[in-house]
């Protein structure tokens, strides 16, 4: 008589199925897609598309760092607001020993300006554009020759 091999004992592993014989659902979106990306991914998005439309022309914009930040940090502290003109949209930092130029996109106070994807687009590369011009000492028209036409 030969020994039958005992069946594997059943142990918590990994479940393949659900109890209808399904298999384990997957994510409700490929990551590649918008829906999956946050509002704050989507604006950082746009100001790397932005970046990347200049660096064809100005390579050594390599050297400098893009940021995006939720909002501008008023100048005498935390206790003071800004009124509604002088909010900051952006901003330019000249590289000092030990650390590249910056340039800041203010996320918050540019979605408020705008409407739509397509106006906040323009909008950013506007934003990118003067700060990067502020930054190499030239004009915004000189860095991108289509600014201020859209």
């Amino acid at each position: 008589m030969d020994n039958p091999v005992p069946p594997p004992a059943a142990g918590p592993g990994p479940r393949r199925r659900d109890r209808h014989g399904r298999g384990m659902r997957g994510p409700i979106a490929p990551p590649q897609v918008p829906l999956a990306a946050s509002r704050a991914e989507a604006f950082a998005d746009l100001v790397q598309d932005s970046v990347e439309r200049l660096e064809r022309r100005w390579p050594q914009l390599a050297d400098i760092d893009f940021l995006v930040l939720e909002v501008p940090q008023p100048a005498g502290g935390p206790g003071d607001a800004w009124n509604d003109e002088a909010v900051p949209l952006g901003g330019a930092i000249a590289a000092r020993e030990g650390s590249p130029a910056r340039v800041v996109v203010y996320r918050r106070p540019v979605e408020i300006r705008t409407k739509g994807r397509d106006e906040r687009a323009a909008l950013v590369h506007e934003i990118v554009v003067e700060q990067v011009a502020e930054l190499l000492g030239l004009t915004p028209e000189t860095v991108d020759p289509r600014y201020g036409e859209d």
